[in-house]
Formats: structure tokens, sequence, C-alpha cells
């Protein structure tokens, strides 16, 4: 009796495996991120991304801008709200014309020191209004609308001993979960999960440019259908503070 069991859970498992089907790419992300503070409350957020598929270079496949206005409730700990844009290129086995998405994006990010070590988190959520598509090759009216919860985690290690200062290297690893929240989504609940790492050259105090390597690994939207991108993240990130001295406590 032990043994039919067993054979029917390695059966099981093998039928699992052999309906799960997982395409592998190659990609290059380039981004620039940019946070600008006005006073002690309030400044803006901006980022902007240009991501590239099949072996890096061959096709485009995402171009986004993202904007927010942000509350600082302190120092550390931020809100922002904020709309982005973003044009998803045809890709093979995916819908042949580009598609338009437009999204509104809540977040509240906050800031931790350790000794020298630092960690950044936030937790996003998106409403997004993908343009519907028909036949695979031409936008059809209105939107398909979904929403998305975003975790991200970053730790920062300074490999200098006078810790995350100008003109030193910093070890980058960064993780990030997104869940689809909508009941749209019945058999993709989990979206997709990015994993980096990589060294940050800090050119001052205010400006840093990360590179390394990063896998998504993303379900699609039939469910049995996953994507594995092997990507090189080339990240500049600019922090400016435009308050007066005096103003800064």
């Amino acid at each position: 009796m032990k043994q039919i069991i067993l054979m029917c859970l390695i059966s099981t498992s093998l039928l699992a495996q052999n309906a799960r089907q997982t395409t592998d790419e190659s990609q290059l992300w380039a981004g620039f991120f940019n946070q600008t503070r006005f006073s002690n409350k309030w400044g803006v957020w901006g980022d902007f991304h240009f991501r590239t598929t099949e072996h890096f270079v061959k096709e485009p496949s995402k171009a986004l801008v993202r904007l927010g206005l942000m509350y600082y409730i302190n120092d550390d700990w931020k809100l922002t709200n904020g709309y982005a844009y973003i044009n998803h290129y045809p890709e093979e086995g995916h819908a042949n014309v580009s598609q338009p998405e437009h999204r509104i994006w809540h977040q509240l990010q906050w800031h931790t020191r350790y000794g020298k070590i630092r960690t950044m988190q936030w937790l996003r959520l998106e409403e997004r209004f993908r343009r519907k598509i028909k036949n695979d090759n031409e936008l059809a009216e209105g939107y398909r609308f979904d929403e998305r919860i975003r975790y991200n985690f970053m730790l920062t290690i300074p490999l200098s001993k006078k810790g995350v200062a100008p003109k030193t290297l910093s070890a980058q690893f960064n993780n990030e979960v997104m869940i689809n929240l909508s009941k749209n989504n019945v058999y993709n609940v989990f979206d997709q999960n990015r994993l980096f790492a990589g060294l940050a050259y800090n050119f001052d105090s205010h400006t840093n440019l990360q590179l390394g390597y990063m896998n998504v690994y993303q379900q699609l939207a039939v469910g049995n259908r996953f994507k594995n991108i092997n990507a090189i993240r080339l990240f500049f990130f600019q922090n400016l503070d435009f308050r007066k001295q005096s103003n800064k406590h």
C-alpha cells in the first residue's frame, strides 16, 4: 500500500513538472531614479526605465516613466502617490502590438541603519490600467483593471572602512516580490520575484551607480507558464536636497 501511495505522489509530481512550461530570456535593464526634497515635508519622485530582451540587446521589451509626490513623515519614512506610464513592446509569444499601460501607485518607504550597514524597504500598491488587445495584433477599446502589491528589500554593505561614503564601493543585495490582488488573476496570484546582487559605486553622498545580475521569475496569466529572466541591471540613483541648512532639523 505504501508503495502505491509513493508511486502516486511521484506521478503527480512528474505531471506537475511536465505541465509547467518555463521560457528563458536574457535582458538588459537600465534605469534612472531621482528623489528630490524641497522642504521638511515635501519632495518629488521620478524614475525612468528601458529594458531589452533576446540576448540582451536584440529587441526592446519595456519603457517606463514613473512620477510621484512625496510626503516626508521624517528623514527615514516617506509616503508617495504618483502616476506611471508603461509601453509593453511586442515580444515573441505575446501580442504583436505595443500595449500601453497607465498606473496609479501608492508607496510607503523606509530606511534603517545598523552601524555602517543600510537597508531600504518599500511597500507599493499599484492600480493598473492596461489597454485591451484583440486577435493579438490590434488594440481594442477600453482597459483591463488589475491591482498588484509589491514588497522591496534592499541591503547595502559598504566595502570601505569609511562606510557608505564618496568614492567607495558597496555590495548591493535586493529582492522584490509582487502579488496580484485582482479577481481577474485567477491562475497567477503570484506575479513575480526579482532577485539582484551587484556592486554600487558612490560618486558622492547624493549619487551612486549600481551594476549587477538580476533574476526575474514570473508566472504568466495562464498559470502553468513561467518566464525566467537573466538580466544585467544598470541603475543610477540620485537623491537631491534643496532645503536650506537651517531647515534640515
